[in-house]
């Protein structure tokens, strides 16, 4: 691809979508606004038909090669997002189009990519991996001559997506000073830097990504795209190895900043986003809101800052997973090996003399040994605050219960944590 997405391009595709999405509040949020001395508003794309902004550039795609399509066919990679807005493009273009999924994709976003599809879509579970997944999909267009529609990197997704900017835009009266847009392949914040470095250049562009997850960051470091060979696959939405060299391009010619933020973090904010704003968004979705809170400093004291909601396919049946995050990220939650002696009366005495008033056992695992003097049981204690910690601890060595702290060592607590 030799040419860039553009403002007028942008401006075109927001014809073409007119009658198709939604435009989506740019809310004032009064919470997060007091919490940290700001004025911050959300543009809530978990509020489209697709709950998400995917369908923007999905569309515009798929409808500038409508004609060929209805002959040969499309194909997409998805992690979910994507294949919901190429779903309900191909739907209401009646085109035939197969969407390639990782078998790790939540199966709500599985389910609804089916409703949008209609009959028109066929969904195929290959690979654990986004990456894995649309190589295997791009090989599979090209065999059987269909065209494949990109996740991002490409012009006329980019313009799509580029539309909610031009909405923003048209959605507030006073200067943005700030705005945080989530990066996964870079579609999004391509689109916003399209518009917004023409029409608001003062606005200064932070992108947001995961932090086991930084192919944009790494790619900007290199010059060049670079590929991950691990991930955090947990932020499904923005969990990529590896970007695209237009949205790469976008990046390095315009984007201001870009930060990190760990995913429990990103827990503890679809939480709070759920609990105290009653909005339901999904990890990728919730990436800006975490950002902004991660950068909050006296740069933005007293600013106008956008963010980005730019999805809501969350899977409640994930939600004790999301919790457990959350906890650990806020260090309210612990783990240990402890020495329980064998004799009846021991469980009693490790409650009633090493458990603090608000502690509380969510994981318990013991298995008793007859000729050991000591057993080990393998223990997660969720907290009331941070500074109960110690006292635990003291007390566990006191009373001869420590065995070994494991939060610090995943890979070895991550097995009994399957189980809860």
């Amino acid at each position: 691809m030799n040419f860039s997405p553009s403002l007028s391009g942008v401006k075109s595709a927001a014809k073409v979508l007119k009658d198709i999405v939604k435009t989506t509040p740019f809310q004032y949020n009064q919470r997060i606004s007091n919490k940290l001395n700001c004025n911050v508003y959300l543009k809530r794309e978990d509020l489209q038909l697709v709950r998400s902004f995917k369908i923007r550039g999905a569309y515009n795609k798929v409808n500038s090669v409508a004609n060929k399509a209805r002959k040969t066919g499309v194909v997409c990679a998805s992690a979910g997002n994507h294949a919901q807005g190429f779903a309900l493009a191909c739907s209401s273009l009646k085109i035939r189009g197969i969407v390639y999924m990782p078998i790790t994709t939540p199966k709500q976003k599985i389910e609804q990519v089916k409703t949008f599809g209609k009959k028109y879509v066929k969904v195929e579970l290959i690979g654990d991996f986004f990456d894995d997944c649309q190589s295997i999909a791009i090989d599979f267009a090209k065999q059987q001559n269909k065209i494949f529609i990109h996740a991002f990197n490409d012009t006329k997704v980019i313009e799509g997506q580029g539309t909610a900017a031009l909405e923003i835009l048209n959605q507030i009266d006073k200067q943005l000073d700030y705005l945080f847009v989530p990066i996964g392949g870079g579609g999004l914040v391509s689109g916003v830097l399209t518009v917004f470095k023409e029409l608001s250049p003062k606005t200064k562009i932070i992108g947001v990504e995961p932090s086991g997850a930084q192919a944009m960051t790494k790619s900007l470091e290199k010059g060049k795209v670079y590929t991950l060979k691990d991930i955090d696959k947990f932020v499904d939405g923005a969990a990529v190895k590896r970007v695209g060299e237009l949205t790469l391009k976008c990046c390095k010619n315009l984007l201001d900043e870009i930060i990190h933020v760990h995913e429990g973090k990103i827990c503890k904010t679809i939480l709070d986003l759920y609990n105290k704003d009653g909005i339901v968004s999904e990890p990728a979705g919730a990436l800006g809101i975490a950002g902004l809170e991660v950068y909050g400093n006296e740069k933005i004291i007293k600013k106008n800052i956008g963010v980005f909601i730019c999805g809501g396919n969350n899977d409640f049946f994930r939600i004790s997973e999301i919790k457990e995050r959350a906890l650990l990220y806020a260090k309210l939650k612990h783990y240990f090996i402890i020495k329980f002696p064998q004799r009846s009366g021991a469980l009693k005495d490790f409650l009633n003399k090493v458990l603090g008033p608000n502690d509380d056992i969510t994981f318990f695992e013991y298995s008793k040994k007859n000729s050991r003097t000591n057993a080990p049981a393998i223990i997660g204690i969720e907290l009331k605050k941070q500074d109960d910690l110690k006292p635990l601890v003291d007390k566990m060595k006191k009373y001869n219960f420590f065995g070994e702290y494991i939060n610090n060592k995943p890979d070895l607590f991550q097995i009994f944590l399957e189980n809860t």
